[in-house]
């Protein structure tokens, strides 16, 4: 019996939503949820490039995104199309050739903006390139960026123009028979993205992109995704997501997979629950989680670590846990095993212990699927 099934409050139902795909991985219908981010090197600088996106796909990302403004940056794209381990998208704006020549470069995925990509006309030369090279399109439309004619006919960037900015251009891509494309309505205010997305999601069933643009720097930036994607998410709007930040990429993959984490939306890596620790604790909680979290990071199977400095709640979060470690007295503390007391370990000995049963965990965890 599934926890979903036992307690039917925690369960999220997504929007339905046809499927398509970036290179080999499905996004919308029921495939997970993805994380993607996107580089901040110079492009033509490959090697820089393929370094960041190696990084951030040993962290997480299932998609990633790379600037491509001008021809070298498009002939550089084919190298890194060639060494990434996960597919690339290709982030066009102004140069609508750049978008043609990405998809000759082998990138899985155009994204395009609506409010400067030019005429239906070399919308259309692009959806060509992408039939011929069997990419697929996101319509990226960004409050920023809005086309000239619905910033006159709305005054503002609002939701019901970015919508139906959105929408045109939908209409221009199944016009010309092209389906493989998903959609975003990006905006820095949580409230105006928000509601343009679940505007957006009442008016196509294609995959929905989500994401609070320029969101700010590592700590304000998460808090305001988390607010705007976590309640989206919460909603069921959303089949992949990026949480934008003024950070390290990798830094925007552990955020975007800590929000599908906490709503049970993603099941990657070593979900530790841990106390903001007071004068009870047996032992330096804050410090215990920040190396926990570093040497733990290669653990990919799905499991929880409860980290806990004292009786009040240790036991009793222990309990829901496949490792737990609570704070008791005299240096030492209680371990416990797939929620049951196991034995006790003195704190200086109890990180390396801990590491131990977390791998030992995730290899009978994997042994048993």
């Amino acid at each position: 019996m599934s926890l979903n099934s036992v307690r039917p409050w925690r369960n999220i139902y997504r929007r339905k939503s046809r499927q398509i795909h970036v290179g080999p991985v499905p996004v919308g219908g029921d495939a997970p949820i993805t994380v993607q981010t996107m580089t901040n090197t110079d492009t033509t600088d490959v090697a820089a490039t393929v370094a960041q996106v190696q990084a951030t796909a040993e962290a997480g990302a299932d998609i990633v995104r790379v600037s491509v403004p001008d021809e070298p940056s498009s002939r550089a794209l084919k190298e890194i199309v060639a060494e990434s381990p996960v597919p690339i998208v290709a982030d066009i704006h102004f140069h609508y050739k750049r978008a043609i020549e990405a998809a000759g470069a082998g990138a899985a995925c155009l994204r395009i903006n609506p409010g400067n990509i030019g005429s239906e006309d070399r919308v259309r030369e692009v959806i060509r390139a992408a039939k011929d090279h069997g990419c697929s399109i996101r319509i990226g439309v960004n409050a920023g960026s809005l086309e000239k004619h619905l910033l006159e006919k709305y005054a503002e960037p609002c939701p019901e123009a970015m919508v139906e900015s959105g929408l045109n251009h939908i209409r221009i891509l199944e016009d010309n028979d092209f389906l493989e494309f998903k959609i975003s309505c990006k905006a820095s205010d949580v409230f105006l993205a928000a509601a343009a997305y679940q505007a957006l999601a009442e008016s196509t069933d294609a995959p929905i992109h989500l994401g609070i643009t320029e969101a700010g720097g590592l700590v304000p930036g998460t808090i305001k995704s988390a607010i705007g994607l976590g309640n989206l998410l919460w909603m069921g709007i959303g089949d992949t997501i990026r949480v934008s930040l003024s950070a390290d990429p990798v830094k925007e993959v552990k955020a975007g997979s800590e929000i599908l984490k906490s709503l049970g939306l993603r099941h990657r890596g070593v979900n530790i629950i841990a106390c903001p620790s007071c004068a009870r604790q047996g032992f330096d909680v804050i410090k215990t989680v920040e190396i926990l979290e570093k040497r733990l990071e290669h653990v990919k199977t799905p499991m929880s670590l409860s980290i806990i400095g004292c009786v009040v709640n240790g036991p009793g979060e222990a309990l829901m846990t496949d490792v737990g470690f609570t704070g008791g007295g005299a240096g030492s503390g209680m371990v416990y095993l797939a929620g049951k007391q196991a034995h006790k370990m003195s704190n200086n000995e109890m990180i390396d212990h801990i590491v131990d049963q977390v791998e030992r965990r995730a290899t009978e965890i994997e042994a048993a699927s």
